[in-house]
């Protein structure tokens, strides 16, 4: 049995445990899947231990995305690109970093047949989560990008098309998809929502990388307009199945994410 886990520094609610037996048990693999709460300080020793005990594959939630990336040994061309990597591969005695966030978001968005080439996107917040994002919109053709800060900074992509503007500007901005990467409206603060009835109007697709609850109240008030709306479940499950992907060194099946999907946002959520 191989062993594989989740670092973060608060993990109770974590879905990650039930999606990875999934997988592992659709692709007849054994395996089991723990919870490691680390501190800050303690981060090196962690990545050390996973080489002692050897861990064949950890995923790496907040706030640790950035952090970990000193402690391995090798880090992939896209989580470089991001600045974040949230899947570590102990393989050969070496911890390599990926980031399949951005695999997961893509998985989302196509399942749920939303267009990227020529839209006009805008993302809530201007952390980990919202790199891996802004890339995979830049990749797939966006027109254009806005990304929206508490404290916007200078524009740090240096691109003409992504710019960093503050919450009170949104309401100046129409476009075709409104993406919240912020924990505004995370469980248990579900009665929050990042913006307004009234910045959400002025969007066609309204995306929450948020799972619990599976539907924010950011996503109601998409569906009161009318809205298509979509919940982070299938990202999460997304990013999971690549990361399974890399660890295994296989190729898995778009409908096993679908299945996976299905019986945890039937049973679980």
């Amino acid at each position: 049995m191989e062993f594989y886990g989740l670092l973060g520094e608060k993990l109770s609610h974590s879905l990650s445990p039930e999606i990875h037996l999934e997988i592992l048990k659709s692709i007849d693999k054994l395996g089991a899947y723990k919870l490691f709460e680390i501190q800050k300080d303690k981060l090196s020793d962690f990545a050390k231990a996973l080489k002692l005990l050897k861990v064949k594959g950890c995923n790496v939630t907040i706030p640790y995305k950035k952090d970990i990336m000193k402690e391995l040994d090798g880090i992939s061309e896209e989580a470089v690109k991001i600045g974040a990597v949230n899947t570590i591969y102990l393989k050969n005695g070496e911890l390599q970093g990926f980031n399949t966030d951005y695999y997961g978001f893509g998985i989302m968005l196509k399942i749920s047949n939303i267009n990227v080439k020529d839209s006009i996107a805008v993302i809530l917040g201007n952390g980990g989560a919202s790199r891996a994002v802004l890339h995979y919109l830049l990749d797939n053709g966006v027109r254009e990008v806005y990304i929206a800060s508490r404290s916007p900074k200078n524009n740090e992509y240096n691109l003409s098309n992504v710019k960093i503007i503050s919450y009170e500007e949104l309401k100046d901005i129409k476009g075709d998809i409104l993406i919240n990467s912020t924990p505004v409206g995370m469980y248990p603060k579900i009665s929050d929502s990042p913006v307004s009835k009234d910045i959400i109007s002025n969007f066609n697709s309204i995306v929450d990388l948020i799972y619990n609850p599976a539907e924010t109240k950011f996503l109601s008030y998409g569906k009161e307009l009318n809205k298509k709306v979509v919940g982070g479940l299938y990202m999460l499950v997304g990013q999971a199945v690549k990361a399974q992907e890399i660890w295994q060194e296989v190729d898995i099946d778009e409908a096993i994410i679908r299945d996976i999907y299905n019986k945890i946002n039937d049973r679980f959520i």
